[in-house]
């Protein structure tokens, strides 16, 4: 990846020779650069805290004693374990503006007057493909905090149910620091997955329209295969790497994670 972004290869892919820099200017030089760079940070940040609130709700209910328990966890399972392609393509085709679902819907609770072309504005489609993304990271993240929550020593709870603790005061006092491992690994891996998102944002709008729905990961891969710039797309992965590390540390730093390692 790095050799590439250093090299000067053609749109056939056949490699000249030594760029040098030229594929790192070339790339910071372009408009779309630093809106897209934004917009994967407003990505990534809104798609995983909302997921880790969400998954923090349904894990509880999970570890919950209820009928149908297992029933529940095995239908949890399902948007995780379908194809991610496979998912953007049915939302998608529920939000047509002709013949989706959604529009149905909404029309049929007079919520809208007219069917809305969902995915052809840019702040809506955005909106809509982080709810996707939701939708197929909530399964793992809320099974990760399950394992974590079935880690807390019922004990505990006894002794703070002795104590005359509020479950207010037990959840942030007890559950929430107990839970802090699970939290950590939940969270660096959704910020991994959810960069390198590329079947949602493709298969609903392929970062259209122009780039105004792009991430770096769709970005990068116009660059090559739109573009034919082999090598400043090489750059932009190199840039992606940079980008996806420096969240992870900032992460592990905020999360005090040399203090949980001790």
């Amino acid at each position: 990846m790095v050799r590439t972004s250093l090299q000067h290869i053609t749109s056939s892919g056949v490699t000249v020779g030594y760029n040098g820099t030229t594929n790192y200017t070339d790339l910071f030089d372009e408009d779309d650069l630093i809106p897209v760079v934004l917009r994967t940070l407003l990505w990534v940040g809104g798609i995983v805290v909302i997921t880790m609130t969400l998954s923090l709700a349904l894990g509880q209910l999970l570890n919950a004693r209820f009928p149908g328990r297992r029933v529940v966890r095995w239908a949890v399972i399902v948007p995780w374990a379908a194809s991610v392609l496979m998912t953007a393509l049915i939302w998608k085709w529920m939000l047509d503006n002709y013949s989706g679902l959604v529009n149905r819907v909404l029309l049929d609770l007079h919520i809208i007057d007219k069917p809305v072309n969902w995915l052809a504005h840019p702040g809506q489609a955005m909106l809509w493909m982080m709810w996707v993304a939701v939708f197929v990271s909530l399964p793992f993240t809320s099974f990760v905090i399950l394992a974590g929550l079935q880690t807390i020593p019922e004990d505990v709870y006894e002794a703070a149910r002795v104590d005359g603790a509020s479950a207010f005061r037990t959840y942030f006092g007890i559950t929430l620091p107990l839970l802090r491992p699970a939290i950590l690994i939940a969270s660096i891996i959704n910020v991994i997955n959810v960069f390198n998102s590329f079947p949602i944002i493709w298969a609903m709008t392929a970062g259209g329209p122009g780039s105004d729905t792009d991430t770096t990961t769709t970005f990068m891969y116009k660059l090559a295969f739109y573009d034919q710039h082999v090598g400043e797309s090489g750059a932009m992965a190199v840039v992606n790497f940079a980008l996806i590390l420096v969240m992870v540390l900032f992460y592990l730093r905020a999360a005090r994670w040399r203090e949980e390692v001790r």
